[in-house]
């Protein structure tokens, strides 16, 4: 079901960003780009670490920013990025951080589904390697299709 919500056209692998916001315009850029948001969404992913905290930073090198449906979902969608020099995003526990899952969804029912998709993948620490070794976009599509 993953793949449903994460097109290939939104995955960038080994990105070379210097900060949070950089990471997470990335990966708002791509979903504003695949029609799921506009770049309101994006900015309010940032300011959200800025207001709450890096809550989003959920395990050790993973942060899945996110934003409400009403600042500028159009549909559910995932992006994911991989950083090449991990950043921090202000969390003592799980930063840096090298993998970047931004969700945006319409309705909390379907982000409540993405987010523990989103589990059930990156629990596993075979996967999240997978990701971050991935060479090639194809290689994380196929990982992720079994989600």
């Amino acid at each position: 079901m993953l793949e449903n919500w994460l097109e290939p056209q939104c995955v960038s692998l080994h990105n070379k960003v210097d900060s949070y916001e950089e990471a997470i315009a990335i990966g708002g850029d791509l979903l504003v780009s695949a029609g799921k948001a506009t770049e309101s969404f994006t900015k309010r992913m940032i300011s959200a670490v800025e207001e709450f905290g890096p809550y989003m930073v959920i395990a050790p090198g993973i942060a899945i920013p996110h934003a409400r449906p009403e600042d500028g979902a159009l549909a559910v969608g995932l992006s994911l990025i991989t950083l090449d020099t991990p950043v921090n995003f202000g969390s003592p526990e799980n930063d840096p951080v090298s993998l970047v899952i931004c969700l945006c969804s319409t309705d909390s029912e379907s982000h409540l589904d993405a987010l523990a998709r989103l589990v059930s993948l990156l629990e596993d620490k075979r996967n999240v390697d997978g990701i971050l070794n991935a060479a090639d976009v194809s290689e994380v599509m196929d990982l992720i299709s079994r989600f």
